[in-house]
């Protein structure tokens, strides 16, 4: 008798229309509307061209920074390769030292998880740390929905939940916005806050904190996101800029720390590595102002409830692509996000994710599918770049994000069947495998000069070739094409001109003894 387990097949991914993993939109069609917004344009330009500045200049003290490169690659291939092994280490070092740790499969799951272990407490309120994790699936709705207020502590955070607006930047979440939309913001939306604020970045800081110092000194809840989940000890880290983080890790009674499962790390000593990579990568430090780490519970000190959570949502999918697999390496710095000439231009909310930019073109495909509906707004990211490689020369762990890009639109070409594309194709291909049917061809796109305009482009192209023209102009065809003139007289004789004066060079090559040295 035996025992039939099935074929192996790809694990799920994120549940569609759960979290905050897919748009409204397709790309191009959200795009063209953030692309009307001269306001965000200016704020995303000179933000991400200041961010891009001072990374260059931190980077380029490093002699090293390449080898550092090298090594947060290795690091991260390792980590992949033996995923399942490093969590459950993880989850035995945790719980060594008093946390408990919980798996949630998915966003469902883990709002479930969260949402018990506050209600547990009492609390009905709880403060956070910025955590992507969080955002990706939707947390702060859930809580809302179960009667429990989420206060998030990080001033970009803050912004955005105050304006109940979307982050647009893995790490500047509010960066669309300006310090007199800011003040705005605050006048109405901030008891008790001083009528006569002004937009100074300082008084604006300080009206923050005067909202949060109370939050933080009454609420007994936190949750926190995870920069790096080491295997080796147990030990959680957070890297932040403003210390809302250290308030929030060491004076509530209860954490719950919320970690996607591609954060962990071998050993304590990989923190070396990334450390230095991170913050000069993402906020163009030499390290970043505040770096928190905690290992479970320590008895008289911080917290005495500690809680992990480890989110998969669609990242074993990802795991189980060989090839798409590259962008759970991501450690979130923003970096490509910093040099992306799409980006800069439509901003974040055009990619209708968490995670923008190149890397959520890549990862939000990946942990969420392409094809969960029809006309999924997923399936239009992977073109929502220009493959021009900048964001592969910027990221820390080369990520080599313009291939996963090409793979992923190979994927969507794949799964979508017959499409006018795929036939365009086809017939172009039978065509040029027959010279005598592809010379009658060339003739006949002689016919399309009489589309071009004045100055020799075509700006308009009959269906089903009209979605090229509708964002490019096409070059009218030439009175001749190379064939042709290589087949002429004119051509005849201009390669044999250029064949007689090479064997004029060789020969006054071969006379002069200088010229043969």
């Amino acid at each position: 008798m035996s025992t039939f387990l099935g074929m192996p097949a790809t694990p799920p991914r994120a549940p569609y229309g759960e979290g905050n993993l897919r748009g409204d939109a397709a790309f191009p069609k959200a795009a063209d509307g953030e692309l009307r917004n001269e306001q965000l344009r200016r704020n995303l330009g000179r933000a991400t061209h200041t961010i891009r500045a001072k990374r260059l200049a931190v980077t380029g003290e490093l002699p090293d920074w390449e080898q550092l490169r090298d090594a947060g690659s290795a690091i991260k291939a390792d980590t992949m390769n033996r995923l399942p092994d490093l969590l459950e280490e993880l989850e035995r070092k945790v719980t060594e030292r008093g946390g408990t740790v919980h798996w949630a499969r998915d966003g469902v799951e883990a709002n479930a998880i969260v949402t018990r272990l506050i209600e547990a407490t009492g609390s009905d309120e709880v403060i956070k740390v910025k955590s992507m994790a969080t955002q990706e699936i939707g947390l702060n709705e859930h809580l809302e929905s179960r009667g429990i207020t989420p206060y998030e502590t990080d001033l970009a955070e803050l912004i955005v939940q105050l304006a109940h607006d979307k982050p647009s930047h893995i790490l500047v979440p509010a960066i669309h916005r300006n310090r007199d939309e800011i003040r705005q913001i605050f006048l109405k939306e901030i008891p008790g806050v001083d009528p006569s604020l002004d937009a100074v970045p300082a008084h604006l800081a300080a009206a923050a904190r005067a909202y949060l110092r109370e939050k933080f000194m009454t609420t007994k809840v936190a949750v926190s996101g995870a920069n790096f989940g080491v295997a080796e000890t147990g030990t959680l880290a957070v890297v932040e800029s403003e210390g809302n983080g250290r308030m929030c890790l060491t004076m509530p009674e209860t954490l719950i720390t919320v970690m996607g499962i591609e954060k962990v790390i071998p050993r304590y000593q990989d923190l070396e590595v990334f450390l230095q990579l991170l913050p000069r990568s993402s906020t163009g430090e030499r390290m970043n102002p505040y770096t928190s780490m905690w290992t479970g519970v320590t008895p008289g000190d911080g917290p005495q409830d500690f809680h992990l959570v480890l989110l998969d949502n669609g990242r074993t999918a990802a795991l189980a692509d060989s090839v798409g697999r590259a962008a759970l390496h991501c450690i979130r710095c923003s970096a490509c996000l910093n040099v992306c000439p799409v980006y800069e231009r439509a901003g974040g909310h055009a990619y209708g994710s968490t995670y923008p930019g190149p890397i959520g073109a890549v990862l939000t495909p990946q942990l969420a599918g392409m094809h969960a509906a029809k006309d999924d707004p997923n399936s239009s990211l992977p073109y929502a770049s220009s493959l021009c490689g900048a964001c592969f020369d910027a990221c820390p762990v080369k990520i080599d994000i313009p291939s996963l890009l090409v793979e992923l639109r190979h994927q969507k070409t794949e799964q979508s069947g017959t499409t006018p594309e795929k036939l365009a194709m086809k017939a172009a291909a039978g065509v040029m495998k027959r010279p005598k049917l592809y010379t009658a061809a060339q003739k006949a796109t002689g016919l399309g000069r009489v589309l071009g305009g004045r100055d020799g482009t075509i700006s308009h192209l009959p269906p089903p070739f009209s979605g090229w023209s509708d964002s490019r102009d096409t070059p009218a065809p030439p009175r001749q094409s190379f064939r042709a003139w290589l087949a002429s007289d004119e051509g005849a004789a201009t390669l044999q001109g250029a064949a007689d004066e090479g064997a004029r060079q060789r020969a006054a090559a071969h006379d002069d003894p200088e010229e043969q040295r």
